[in-house]
């Protein structure tokens, strides 16, 4: 049966009309991933020499076993935000006498088709060989070899088993972002363990006492077994669907929304939106990060004052250009639906100035523990922070009338150009050239202060002009709503 259902998704691929733009792409892909993998081979053939320099006066296999559990560590991280879902879809074998087994079989099988699972091997396998093998014999080296493998499955299903969860609670996925952080910032931050130690304290073990491999065996058999279990009772249509209306809550429950009426619903709409899916999230998490993004320049004197205003602005708004450039195509696969529906365009748009400017507020209280480096860096993050409820989010909202292309919610955003077009870039253009062309005209005469004043003063007039914005934006729309829906219907 699995052999059926492959042949069936070669098939829906050659079939589709995007046939041609996906081959491009897998090719594309295909070379990015060839590239990767030779510098692996490279760096597990040398694993033993770099070992040996970043570690001089610890033995090799001391060192080896130590970086074992850190390197899944990685891996796991790195699974989280790059490695997709394998899907299949269920709907065509509904009602045919295809029993739940074989469907939940292939997909769970299918999850092993990932060259993260082949990283490891590929990394470690010239190490055990060069070095394992000859001192402590071929016993010691298959069972480490053995437990490597049973981890990169454990976190292989792990991984899948978060993603599937966090794709009908969006918590899920930041809670198991931040139990990474932790046990990280343990070691790192904190000293409270030794996360090398840790790792040599089994895998020093398992070296003489073989039998030790059965527990990460049992591991990865177990969290096959959960993904297994659980994707058997979420398989069909109506138990999905009944599992997501009762997981919904209504904005009303959300005290501070509840007050902006149907607006504060669309903000509430938008914000599950963001959690429940792949490329939206990734917006969100990129957002987050960048928001250390000061401690690149602010550590360093060379900068003068106006790139601190791209960093302010950066940091305050990038929520606003990340995920904003993508705007309208969050909605594609139902923009049909909104056009007909009783939802105001006013309103739609009132939503969208809400979420930038609570996503906006966020990360401006956020940097404010860089008063650290001067109370004139908060200064300047006020002032970009006004231009980026005013002014940024106006852009933003503009280019969003020209952006035609559709975005498949449930892909993940590494390698993935879906969305991305002409309007990006030119959307680039008027957020980063405008604050400078308002900027230096006062300070070539060194008028820093009148600079900032200006920009401040700028932002602010169009946060009080909102409302006129608004409607030149509705009526923008209107005039190309058809053609917007068009490109969003081309998947």
């Amino acid at each position: 049966m699995i052999s059926t259902f492959f042949s069936h998704e070669l098939k829906a691929f050659w079939r589709s009309k995007n046939t041609g733009k996906s081959i491009a792409v897998k090719v594309v892909m295909g070379i990015l991933i060839l590239i990767l993998l030779l510098y692996v081979v490279a760096l597990g053939v040398f694993l033993d020499l770099l070992l040996g320099k970043i570690f001089p006066k610890v033995d090799l296999v001391v060192s080896f076993c130590g970086i074992i559990l850190i390197y899944f560590l990685f891996d796991m991280l790195m699974r989280l935000q790059l490695q997709e879902l394998p899907t299949l879809k269920v709907q065509p074998y509904l009602h045919l006498p295809v029993t739940r087994n074989s469907v939940v079989g292939y997909l769970a099988l299918t999850a092993l088709l990932s060259f993260f699972n082949l990283w490891p091997i590929i990394l470690f396998t010239p190490f055990i060989l060069k070095v394992i093998l000859p001192a402590y014999g071929a016993m010691a080296a298959i069972m480490i070899l053995l437990s490597i493998i049973s981890l990169s499955v454990f976190n292989n299903y792990l991984a899948m088993y978060i993603k599937r969860k966090a794709n009908l609670n969006g918590w899920i996925f930041l809670i198991a972002g931040a139990v990474l952080a932790l046990l990280s910032a343990g070691d790192y931050v904190w000293h409270l363990y030794s996360l090398r130690n840790l790792s040599y304290l089994f895998f020093g073990a398992l070296l003489t006492k073989p039998y030790l491999a059965l527990l990460p065996l049992a591991m990865g058999g177990a969290m096959f077994y959960l993904n297994f279990i659980y994707l058997k009772g979420n398989l069909y249509l109506e138990e999905l669907g009944s599992r997501k209306a009762t997981a919904y809550k209504s904005s009303t429950e959300i005290p501070f929304l509840s007050r902006y009426g149907s607006v504060g619903d669309l903000v509430a709409n938008e914000i599950k939106l963001i959690l429940r899916n792949k490329r939206s999230r990734s917006a969100l998490i990129m957002s987050s990060f960048m928001l250390f993004y000061g401690l690149i320049f602010y550590t360093q004197k060379a900068y003068p004052d106006g790139f601190k205003i791209f960093v302010g602005m950066f940091m305050t708004g990038i929520f606003i250009i990340s995920y904003g450039q993508f705007m309208f195509s969050w909605q594609a696969s139902h923009f049909d639906g909104l056009l007909v529906s009783k939802v105001k365009f006013t309103d739609f748009l009132k939503a969208k100035y809400l979420l930038f400017t609570i996503a906006s507020t966020l990360a401006f209280l956020l940097t404010l523990p860089y008063v650290y480096f001067g109370w004139r860096v908060i200064f300047i993050h006020f002032v970009m922070y006004l231009w980026n409820l005013g002014v940024n989010t106006t852009i933003v909202l503009f280019f969003a009338n020209r952006n035609y292309k559709r975005i498949d919610l449930s892909k993940g955003a590494s390698f993935n150009w879906e969305g991305v077009g002409a309007t990006q870039m030119l959307l680039s253009f008027p957020l980063m050239l405008l604050p400078y062309l308002v900027y230096w005209p006062f300070s070539v005469f060194g008028m820093q202060y009148a600079a900032y004043a200006a920009l401040a003063a700028i932002g602010l007039g169009f946060v009080v002009t909102r409302s006129f914005w608004i409607k030149k934006l509705e009526a923008d729309f209107y005039s190309k709503r058809y053609k917007i829906a068009e490109g969003f219907r081309n998947k």
